[in-house]
């Protein structure tokens, strides 16, 4: 709705009254976005980790590390959650598996600690990737959407540089208890945060979700009186249908499943997450003068910044062009990546002047990362699937997503040390080509349109034949 453009409309609560539009603030979907999603830094904190730990657990120091041995190389709950409590209350109960998390990995005293603290962790971020997505979408305008789904991989990035910067200064203990802070810190801000009007609609509380849109847009009651009854009219369309899992693999429902599967998978498939797991062991592999913990905080801090350009230009160039240029920049970097390591592998003597080419390729895979296939399959996720039907399919497309991160990071190392680390790299180029071709091909724009009409667009050769 383009209201700050007219100056007059008729009342849509019916008196015929002519009033002036309210423009409302727009800022406040973006600050209850960005809280809502400071649970997401708290995930990219929890991920981020590994990196700065993994060299304080492998150190004699007991003062570095609290483990007697040395260690060796909830997406459903979610879905439940969202739809039985509530978004907000769903995201709010995150905040217990995250804190197990750390309480398990500040008195950790052997891997069994560790272990159990990085499942409780698990939970969260199946929780969260499910639910975050939801609230945001659900709470923006159309203009907005893009921009408040892309905070997600904007958070995560916050969550990543906060402990690729503190963890290397600081204790290991110091480490869980800056986590533990960032966790309180969501659960007392979020607390004052509104519930999604859709989901206050879906349980039949007008008024409730009246009071919530009115404090998300910053206008009167009458000023969300028309977005108001567009959405219930929305809500009870979709309560006509009662959606089971089954239905997620139905018509147009399984497009934006699969789509939003194939994004997923293209997105853990770049091999994002082996090179954040391991950024300290591949920049010890290349050679490099560098410090790697240094090193580490400046592609956090890349990524930081990178992350937050998306927000800024997602609504005005679509979702479709940031995904070409990411899945393109990403392909490169890795390819060479992928050559430094090969060279390497060989022992080719040009290696020896490439020092430098490892950082490069890096700092070119994480930017373009940043810029579409990071944020991208979320935000896209929770605009395809209707309203229905997103709590019965979010959760498999979040567990998936989060089976393919596991199966990364636990045989990256195998095939680094048993082939060789360039054949991951090439493995994971060809997998962005793909992704290149796949959004070439079958992603749909959704730039500007609403949710209903990216319904009609995913079901377009259906409904073509009713309208000719």
């Amino acid at each position: 709705m383009a209201e700050s453009r007219r100056s007059y409309t008729y009342d849509p609560v019916g008196t015929g009254e002519p009033y002036r539009m309210e423009s409302g603030q727009l800022w406040r979907q973006y600050l209850i976005g960005a809280i809502a999603n400071i649970a997401i830094l708290c995930t990219g904190y929890s991920m981020g980790w590994t990196a700065p730990i993994n060299i304080k657990l492998q150190n004699n120091d007991t003062s570095q590390s609290p483990l007697d041995h040395k260690p060796s190389n909830g997406p459903f709950i979610g879905g439940f959650a969202a739809s039985t409590i509530g978004r907000k209350w769903g995201l709010m109960s995150s905040t217990i598996p995250l804190l197990v998390g750390w309480i398990l990995a500040a008195v950790a005293t052997n891997m069994a600690f560790l272990y159990a603290g990085r499942i409780f962790w698990g939970i969260a971020v199946g929780m969260l990737f499910t639910i975050s997505p939801m609230y945001c979408a659900e709470i923006a305008t159309v203009e907005s959407r893009g921009a408040l789904g892309s905070f997600l991989q904007s958070f995560i990035t916050v969550g990543f540089l906060l402990v690729y910067g503190a963890g290397p200064f600081i204790s290991y203990h110091g480490v869980a208890y800056l986590g533990m802070a960032v966790v309180v810190l969501f659960a007392v801000s979020f607390f004052f945060m509104p519930e999604s009007p859709t989901y206050h609609l879906l349980k039949d509380r007008t008024e409730d979700a009246a009071q919530c849109l009115m404090t998300i847009r910053g206008r009167s009651r009458q000023g969300v009186a028309e977005e108001l009854a567009t959405m219930k009219a929305d809500v009870l369309a979709s309560m006509e249908k009662k959606a089971t899992l089954r239905d997620v693999f139905r018509g147009s429902n399984f497009k934006a499943f699969y789509i939003s599967c194939a994004l997923v998978f293209f997105q853990q498939f770049s091999g994002i997450n082996a090179v954040l797991f391991y950024m300290t062991d591949i920049f010890k592999a290349s050679g490099t003068d560098l410090d790697p913990s240094i090193a580490t905080i400046i592609i956090g801090a890349v990524q930081l910044i990178a992350s937050f350009i998306t927000p800024f230009v997602v609504d005005r160039l679509g979702r479709r062009i940031l995904l070409l240029i990411s899945s393109c920049g990403t392909a490169i970097g890795l390819a060479l990546l992928g050559m430094f390591f090969l060279l390497r592998h060989v022992g080719s003597p040009a290696v020896a002047n490439m020092g430098v080419l490892p950082v490069i390729a890096l700092v070119l895979f994480i930017v373009t990362y940043c810029w579409g296939l990071g944020p991208l399959p979320w935000a896209v996720m929770g605009e395809l699937f209707p309203i229905e039907v997103k709590a019965a399919a979010a959760p498999p497309a979040t567990a998936f997503c989060w089976i393919l991160s596991f199966l990364i990071t636990k045989f990256f190392p195998t095939i680094s040390g048993n082939i060789g680390m360039h054949v991951g790299f090439f493995i994971f180029c060809a997998c962005c080509v793909a992704a290149f071709f796949f959004t070439l091909f079958i992603v749909p724009e959704t730039k500007g349109k609403s949710l209903q009409e990216i319904q009609q667009l995913l079901g377009a050769k259906n409904t073509e034949p009713e309208k000719a």
